[in-house]
């Protein structure tokens, strides 16, 4: 009975996690929503973005669109301006998304509908005309689609979405060749449907699978009696943001100049709250229209279309990546089996013993001419290893003359440092933490992958991707710990309440701080973008009540419990001094040096970042979502990550130096640095956003990516480095 209670409380517990998700996605065939006719459709507005820019907006806060009226929908029982629950991806995203007044009810066409006058001063105008100029696209949402502008392919085959549409558009007049800017004050909804499968289309119910908005700007002249266009159909003056200037005041203030103020100029803010207004009359017009061609399930094909010619550059992304990884591979490979393997071997027959007392010296089966005195690097040897040359035994020596041609072979390379190559690291406090907090991030990695490739994440769980993510990250808190924990212990760390603490702050406390500070500029902004004070504090807690508990048991399970890995040989009481190495690797770090390793494992992925840069900076109104690709590329840049850290590693033991830990894991995300100024050339050379907040944006944020992927990276390369010294000397 008891194993049946925690069962049924484990269940209990996994509903009450993935409640807050079970709105935020669909999975086709199980939660389709029919309609029957007549039925009230809810029409939701979100946000308005731009690709020039960083900053969103709040549609509802728009000082010049219609505002909600507060009203209630008797069938949907919503509230027009009530706002909708979101999840934690949908806030950090800047979705803001809100009932409006629009009416659309299932198979009801409305040739036009006015849905208010809207008076707009001068400061309204201002901002309105900033917004055109600056390609802003508004999001609407209707049966969990975003409203998109139809376009169609090249060849004019196929037609496909854009999530979107604009708020304006931008001319120059044909007499004085000044820039004019226009309102889109109407527009057409066309929404197509689908009879639905099974009862609900026997019973005559019917599923959306497409939501289209075809924006217009009409003048506020010419109109009738409730307040909609005589001429909607035709080719119309349209609404221009432009204010006459104020020239009696302008007279007043400066009764002796011959100057006379333009129209829309305005000097100061007293200008600007002069009185004159703007009549923007808002309406629309709803279309249904049946398009059987379309399944439910692959309604969001249409989003996508436009990525599929693009599937080319990807498969020539995979085969550059395969290019690369196979010619590491292949140099691995000869490492292991000519120089490793025979090095092992050698090790074992003629070089080194395992001993309880040391480790001692075998006679060397290669023949030589005696010299008459000793190798300097043999006995250089025997003094670093405490004597490792012992008498043979007296029946052997019996069998020896003064004239043997056997001579001691000169020992050289890695196995020098058989005494030295597990000493702790300086600052190992630091590393551990981070090796712990890059586990937890490979975790999340992983998981976030698995389940795009499965389509759980996909665009209809809107903020799905950095919900999960969130949630996997704060899941694998108990990993970072338990890695750290024992990691730390290996290195001879005596407090490992603070290690557990370290480990719990450091990445996220930094990732918290920076966040913090960037959303101080974008309050003073009003943007959406912002993250609330409510929402930071919950994340506080999250990482209080969660990612805190959870890092500290993993701590204790990894330093008490699981306690150090056991190193395959022992470490020397006095450190082995480290000849002058070559000038790419001089120094500890060795920048040069691991700044070239680090342009392999960027090679083979910058052509999928390129899309992936498309996707988040420059085409806000598509969708990335060809995860396959995305995974296969991850998984040949983890194997590049290793060969190259594995060959970085081999060299440098090689060359005598046994400072091998925090460089294995600089080697291993050296490659953020390039993708760092990888992004610096994509802004100069692709983007067009401007100003001090955006500009900021970008390259923090892509500075954070960096860091994130380079801690991730570097941490598979630590793995695979410590895992390839163990066993060449195990």
């Amino acid at each position: 009975m008891e194993i049946d209670f925690r069962i049924r409380w484990s269940w209990c517990l996994a509903l009450f996690l993935a409640w807050p998700f079970a709105n935020g996605f669909y999975v086709p065939g199980w939660s389709i929503k029919s309609y029957k006719d007549n039925e009230a459709i809810p029409l939701f507005v979100n946000k308005v973005y731009s690709d020039n820019t960083q900053l969103q907006y709040a549609y509802y806060d728009l000082p010049f669109v219609c505002p909600p009226s507060g009203r209630r929908s008797a069938d949907t029982n919503l509230v027009s301006g009530h706002s909708i629950s979101l999840n934690l991806g949908e806030v950090l995203r800047g979705d803001r998304i809100r009932n409006s007044d629009y009416d659309l009810n299932m198979g009801q066409d409305q040739e036009c509908r006015h849905l208010c006058t809207q008076t707009v001063d001068r400061r309204g105008v201002k901002r309105a005309k900033e917004l055109v100029a600056n390609g802003y696209v508004a999001e609407w949402i209707v049966d969990n689609l975003p409203g998109a502008t139809t376009f169609v392919t090249v060849d004019k085959t196929r037609k496909y979405y854009a999530a979107g549409f604009k708020t304006g558009y931008k001319d120059y007049s044909p007499t004085t060749a000044r820039a004019r800017y226009f309102l889109y004050n109407h527009v057409t909804i066309v929404l197509r449907w689908r009879k639905a499968s099974g009862r609900d289309g026997e019973l005559g119910r019917k599923v959306l699978v497409g939501f289209e908005v075809y924006p217009k700007s009409i003048g506020a002249g010419d109109r009738n009696a409730e307040g909609c266009p005589n001429h909607l159909r035709d080719d119309v003056e349209g609404l221009e943001l432009s204010l006459p200037s104020n020239r009696t005041e302008g007279r007043k203030r400066y009764p002796h100049s011959s100057y006379t103020p333009k129209d829309d100029e305005a000097a100061d803010a007293d200008d600007l709250a002069d009185g004159t207004t703007l009549t923007v009359p808002y309406t629309y017009s709803v279309y249904f229209r049946e398009d059987d061609k379309i399944e439910w399930a692959n309604r969001w094909d249409l989003y996508f279309v436009h990525q599929e010619n693009s599937s080319k550059i990807h498969w020539l992304a995979i085969l550059n990546s395969l290019v690369i990884s196979g010619l590491l591979t292949a140099i691995v490979a000869v490492i292991f089996a000519r120089t490793v393997r025979s090095d092992i071997k050698g090790r074992a027959n003629d070089g080194l013993e395992e001993g309880g007392a040391g480790v001692k010296l075998k006679r060397a089966r290669k023949r030589r001419p005696l010299s008459g005195r000793q190798s300097p690097r043999v006995a250089a040897f025997e003094k670093a290893t405490g004597g490792l040359l012992e008498q043979a035994d007296a029946d052997h020596d019996a069998d020896v003359s003064s004239d043997d041609d056997d001579v001691v072979e000169e020992i050289t390379g890695w196995k020098l440092l058989h005494g030295d190559v597990f000493r702790p690291p300086p600052h190992g406090d630091w590393l551990a933490p981070l090796i712990g907090s890059g586990m937890q991030l490979v975790f999340m990695a992983a998981g976030l992958l698995v389940l795009s490739c499965l389509g759980i994440l996909n665009p209809s769980f809107r903020g799905g991707f950095v919900s999960v993510g969130a949630a996997l990250f704060l899941g694998a808190g108990g990993f970072s710990g338990y890695f750290s924990g024992r990691l730390y212990r290996t290195f001879g760390g005596q407090q490992w309440r603070n290690n557990a603490l370290m480990t719990a702050v450091l990445v996220p406390g930094l990732l918290f701080t920076l966040i913090f500070i960037l959303n101080l500029f974008v309050w003073a902004q009003a943007s959406s973008t912002a993250i609330p004070f409510s929402t930071l504090v919950a994340l506080a807690a999250l990482w209080l009540f969660i990612q805190l508990p959870l890092v500290y048991g993993g701590s204790w399970l990894g330093y008490v419990r699981a306690g150090p890995w056991e190193q395959p040989t022992k470490t020397h009481v006095v450190a082995r001094a480290v000849p002058r190495q070559r000038w790419y690797y001089h120094g500890r770090c060795g920048a040069v040096g691991v700044l070239l390793a680090g342009l392999l494992p960027f090679a083979v992925v910058f052509i999928e970042l390129l899309f992936v840069f498309r996707s988040v900076w420059q085409d806000k109104s598509g969708y990335y979502y060809v995860f396959g690709f995305l995974a296969v590329v991850s998984l040949i840049l983890g194997l590049t990550v290793v060969e190259v850290t594995v060959v970085a590693t081999y060299l440098q033991l090689c060359s005598e130096d046994h400072h091998w830990w925090w460089r294995s894991f600089l080697v291993g995300g050296c490659s953020s640095v390039w993708v760092f100024l990888y992004s610096i050339w994509y802004f100069y050379a692709k983007l067009h956003i401007h100003g001090f907040v955006s500009s900021m944006l970008f390259f923090s944020y892509s500075l954070l990516a960096c860091a994130v992927y380079g801690l991730l990276t570097g941490t598979i390369g630590f793995v695979a480095a410590y895992a390839f010294v163990r066993r060449i000397y195990g």
